[in-house]
């Protein structure tokens, strides 16, 4: 029996009706996966809901202030139920934190002093926030410029090499940061489990030492977040999973109240701390977003699946495995190929409900080393829980789905991609 849509699909989107067939039928293969998605999306639906209700959440609190921000009760109630909902003591969440680095850097700045060694210990870091390291490039005002220490412990066969943490830290060491996303490697995001395990090991070392998590792309994946297992502090982007695709801008910092006050600090200046700091009118699409972010997630995440099943069927590596346990909305696809990579992308574009018309074209982009193509016609600039792809410009050629506010939309842009490949003689399908 043929889905619905397929007249429409074939006719409208002028789509190879191969291509349609093939994703149609690998869809047919998921029912059992995508149950297991919504009984999680259940789950984290009704805790977002409880810490709205415990916390008395009123329209009044979609109000603003102005200038100082000043008794801003909707900043202050969007903190308590972030708070909540991550089992934190404290949280700081701001539309001023431009972007995921920017919540990991203010993260780092805030806590760590010259003298202080910052130890990751999954391995190297986003490309973006190498930068702020002081890793690559010629950045000014980067931690090590600031005197302040690091080093990384290697990955081992794409895991963190347990057995070696206690050799990396030393009586210097203020932070440990684990990265619990893929970001542009081959390796899967690390489960909370493997994140939870490694924190154990730095406790036993030395309780002291503070543990961060970079949350990014993580949110709702699992029935728990990395907070309720010994992590510190943890940052995220309100653009990614967290604001529903409805944030238009920001970040958030979730932990230990004495952390985030020292972190809060940083974000405006001590004496002011959390007390100021302007919502724009933002609060109630703040909040609508993380209500409807566990759905949405559930969303993206069958999308990600689907794609999996798909590419890999058809001989293309894709990270992680289709039956591989997921921690973030990532699926990576390796090509080998620099113009394969670029047709997918175009693929993806061509599916968007805003710039469909573009063609994306690798590009310099701030943060990275090597040109980036990136594929996302979104309602909000950069989100990266509506449907986008992206890769940098190196072998082995590698793409970064992610997103998609709704899995029909997920299905299209995987349909997309797969018939400009076909189009160009990139791929076959028997």
């Amino acid at each position: 029996m043929l889905n619905i849509s397929y007249n429409l699909l074939a006719n409208e989107y002028d789509l190879d009706k191969r291509v349609i067939k093939y994703v149609l039928d690998k869809e047919m293969e998921l029912k059992s996966k995508f149950n297991n998605i919504d009984e999680i999306k259940e789950y984290n639906q009704y805790k977002v809901i409880k810490a709205m209700q415990d916390n008395n959440l009123n329209s009044t609190h979609f109000t603003w202030t102005t200038g100082y921000g000043y008794d801003d009760m909707g900043r202050d109630k969007v903190e308590q139920i972030y708070s909540q909902i991550f089992k934190t003591e404290d949280a700081l969440v701001r539309p001023t934190i431009a972007s995921g680095t920017h919540a990991i850097n203010l993260t780092l700045s805030g806590l760590l002093k010259p003298g202080d060694e910052l130890v990751y210990i999954t391995g190297a870091p986003y490309d973006t926030l190498k930068k702020s390291i002081g890793l690559e490039g010629d950045m000014k005002g980067t931690l090590l410029e600031f005197g302040i220490k690091y080093k990384e412990l290697p990955l081992k066969d794409k895991k963190i090499d347990l057995d070696n943490i206690k050799n990396y830290i030393t009586k210097d060491t203020k932070m440990v940061g684990l990265q619990r996303s893929t970001g542009y490697s081959n390796r899967n995001a690390f489960t909370i489990k493997e994140l939870s395990d490694a924190i154990d090991i730095v406790k036993e070392i030395d309780q002291n030492i503070i543990c961060f998590v970079d949350n990014c792309y993580g949110e709702f994946i699992e029935e728990y977040e990395p907070s309720e297992f010994n992590a510190d502090i943890m940052a995220g982007s309100l653009i990614k999973n967290p604001g529903g695709g409805l944030a238009l801008s920001g970040g958030y910092i979730v932990g230990r109240s004495d952390l985030i006050e020292y972190v809060s600090n940083r974000a405006t200046a001590p004496g002011i701390g959390k007390d100021c700091g302007l919502t724009f009118g933002m609060t109630r699409n703040v909040l609508q977003g993380l209500f409807l972010a566990p759905h949405i997630v559930s969303e993206a995440i069958k999308g990600s699946i689907l794609l999996a099943s798909v590419y890999s069927s058809l001989g293309f590596e894709t990270v992680p495995k289709l039956n591989d346990k997921r921690s973030d909305i990532i699926q990576a696809i390796k090509f080998d190929d620099p113009e394969k990579l670029i047709k997918f992308c175009e693929g993806i574009q061509s599916a968007s409900p805003v710039d469909s018309y573009f063609a994306p074209v690798p590009s310099e982009m701030p943060g990275y080393e090597e040109e980036v193509i990136m594929a996302a016609g979104a309602f909000i600039q950069g989100s990266s829980i509506e449907l986008s792809a992206d890769g940098p410009m190196r072998e082995p050629y590698f793409a970064y789905y992610q997103g998609g506010l709704t899995y029909e939309h997920c299905k299209l842009g995987i349909m997309k991609s797969l018939d400009n490949l076909l189009k160009y003689n990139m791929v076959q399908i028997l």
